[in-house]
């Protein structure tokens, strides 16, 4: 009963939080991506750490690509 919940959702989704996070932030700051550098690294600390194996992670390479040039 309720094996196949076995922790494997929160395996799935550990950024969650964080992309949480930069939503929330730009939303409050019109949209404006150099508002919100902190969450956004922090997100991206939590992708490297779980090897981008998180649906929110791939949204994140287009942001990287932008604001590291």
């Amino acid at each position: 009963m309720g094996w196949w919940w076995g922790g494997q959702q929160k395996n799935k989704e550990p950024c969650k939080k964080e992309a949480c996070d930069i939503q929330a932030c730009l939303s409050k700051n019109n949209f404006n991506p150099e508002r919100c550098m902190k969450v956004i690294g922090l997100l991206q600390l939590c992708c490297e750490k779980c090897n981008y194996d998180s649906t929110h992670c791939a949204p994140l390479a287009g942001l990287l690509k932008t604001n590291t040039k």
